[in-house]
């Protein structure tokens, strides 16, 4: 049977953490709290070849190479809506909304011949995949393919730019060598997050004062509202001193 979806506009994607193209991340630094997850691809993975690609390469202690993918975020507690949710599930900038919204459920950080068990719906999602929703995908190709393209385009052309952050967090914080380690060596893998301001800082965006100057009463209010829920304590540490950097380099002259 070809797979069949149709979004109901249940609102269930639209929490937690949602990557972003640094395209989107920019365009949205005034909405979303904003930093970079750092994801280990193994060798043996059926993505690595293409995770080399969009990301970066990273030698670990034992020899063994990982491929890493960067993504900008939009950092929040799995539970926390999407800020441009509304009270009826709907989005708020739907004419606006970033690519990764706009190429749900496909998933550009996969060859696209691998993108068939994302059409089943997560458990307590209400996707629409009965004989009334329209096919999406056939003989391991997406037949709509505008977003899918244009996401995977944004992410191949920022690479060069996560690589040069790359280069400069393995080099000022090596620690994080060791960290990647654990994360290839853990069955489940992991998250290592790290902080837009050391993003501008290596990169040196041209806009980095502005970009700062939005995000900062940002992370000032992400730390109010987790600052009471011990579950939520590596958030609340987060927003509450990325809110400091952001400050200061939103003062720099």
């Amino acid at each position: 049977m070809e797979p069949r979806f149709a979004c109901t506009a249940c609102g269930k994607c639209c929490h937690g953490l949602l990557p972003l193209t640094l395209t989107d991340a920019v365009a949205h630094a005034v909405r979303f709290p904003l930093a970079l997850v750092w994801t280990v691809v193994r060798s043996n993975a059926k993505s690595y070849d293409l995770a080399t690609r969009l990301g970066t390469t990273v030698r670990l202690p034992n020899r063994k190479t990982v491929a890493v993918l960067i993504q900008p975020t939009a950092y929040l507690p799995n539970h926390f809506p999407c800020p441009a949710l509304q009270p009826d599930n709907l989005c708020g900038i739907h004419a606006d909304k970033p690519s990764r919204c706009r190429t749900m459920p496909f998933y550009p950080y996969r060859e696209e011949k691998d993108q068939a068990d994302l059409l089943v719906p997560r458990k307590g999602w209400e996707c629409d995949v009965s004989a009334e929703a329209p096919v999406v995908y056939r003989n391991h190709a997406i037949l709509d393919r505008k977003d899918f393209d244009r996401e995977r385009a944004e992410l191949l052309e920022q690479a060069p730019v996560m690589r040069t952050y790359a280069d400069y967090v393995l080099k000022y914080m090596p620690w994080i060598v060791n960290d990647l380690a654990k994360m290839a060596a853990a069955p489940a893998g992991g998250k290592l997050v790290t902080s837009l301001s050391s993003f501008l800082t290596a990169t040196r965006r041209t806009d980095a004062r502005e970009l700062a100057a939005a995000q900062a009463p940002l992370m000032q209010a992400m730390a109010e509202r987790t600052r009471t829920d011990p579950a939520l304590a590596d958030f609340h540490r987060n927003y509450a001193g990325w809110a400091k950097e952001m400050e200061r380099l939103a003062q720099r002259g």
